[in-house]
């Protein structure tokens, strides 16, 4: 999910050119970009979408930013959406882990009520200073959150704080990716609303990557080529993701629990690194034939290695 592209529930006539687009993700969105005389017809539209053969077969990953919690449009959102083939709702603006768990209980009725066979994950926005100080509490909230996504505009702007300082979003970023590993769950960068700024998109999407993030949020279809070619694994990376996870083979025969693969040491949270690169290089079809056969012949090996 190396970009996300954000599409206004209340603008059907943009559904198909969203899916026609790039993006990893759709986040068809029910909250801020809609106003709130056109809830209603937004949710109704996103509905039948979900609901229609025009997503049948599609490769991308489905996300709903429903309303918040607190607001009169939460429940409503929540039993319109919650529809086979949606992977994900974000949840905006919760503050506290009852609000996590209230959230996921009603995603659980409307799953009944819709014979949804599959649990819908919960994405949640920090986007407070009390979400950002309990991230990891609200991560840990419960079994149906997947992932944290830093919203820095709406962290950023109540308390005066400049989106354009680089030392700021860093931080930022750096304790929400902090929390989700505490809690187990992946990191998600947020939107860059200065859509010309290309080198800035690109900058920040770098320095998310760096840490690690799964990717970025896109708020125009223009953005989704920047993430995607910023959260893409290098040939580099993947050669030498390879080539770890091959070195790993033969030092567990060995019983070696350390070692040098292309001048670096490699231990366990590295393989563990590199095979989580590898993961993501096979689900973009990066790997070459030589790789997947190289892949192969090491699993084949540690099985048969277990087996004995």
């Amino acid at each position: 999910m190396r970009s996300k592209l954000f599409v206004p529930a209340s603008r059907p006539e943009l559904f198909a050119k969203a899916f026609a687009s790039a993006a990893d993700a759709l986040s068809f969105d029910l909250e801020d970009s809609v106003a709130a005389e056109r809830k209603q017809q937004a949710r109704d539209a996103l509905c039948e979408l979900l609901r229609s053969n025009e997503i049948a077969g599609h490769t991308k990953v489905l996300i709903v930013r429903v309303n918040a919690l607190d607001t009169p449009h939460f429940a409503a959102d929540i039993d319109a959406v919650v529809q086979q083939g949606l992977e994900y709702i974000n949840l905006p603006k919760p503050e506290t882990v009852d609000d996590v768990r209230a959230a996921a209980s009603a995603i659980e009725r409307a799953e009944r009520a819709n014979t949804i066979s599959r649990p819908i994950k919960l994405l949640l926005n920090i986007e407070s200073p009390k979400a950002f100080r309990h991230a990891a509490e609200l991560a840990s909230a419960h079994p149906r959150v997947a992932g944290l996504q830093l919203g820095l505009g709406d962290l950023f702007e109540p308390l005066g704080v400049g989106r354009g300082d680089v030392a700021a979003v860093q931080q930022a970023m750096f304790g929400l990716r902090i929390a989700a590993g505490e809690a187990g769950v992946f990191a998600y960068d947020s939107a860059f609303a200065n859509i010309k700024d290309e080198a800035g998109f690109r900058a920040e999407a770098q320095l998310a990557r760096s840490m690690g993030f799964l990717g970025k949020s896109c708020i125009h279809p223009r953005q989704i080529a920047l993430a995607n070619e910023v959260f893409r694994p290098s040939d580099e990376d993947i050669a030498h993701a390879v080539r770890v996870v091959e070195a790993a083979r033969d030092a567990d025969a060995k019983g070696i629990a350390a070692y040098v693969v292309d001048g670096r040491m490699i231990d366990p949270p590295f393989i563990e690194r590199a095979r989580a690169l590898i993961a993501q290089a096979q689900r973009l079809g990066l790997l070459t034939g030589e790789q997947r056969l190289a892949l192969a012949s090491a699993h084949a090996e540690i099985c048969d290695a277990q087996a004995r």
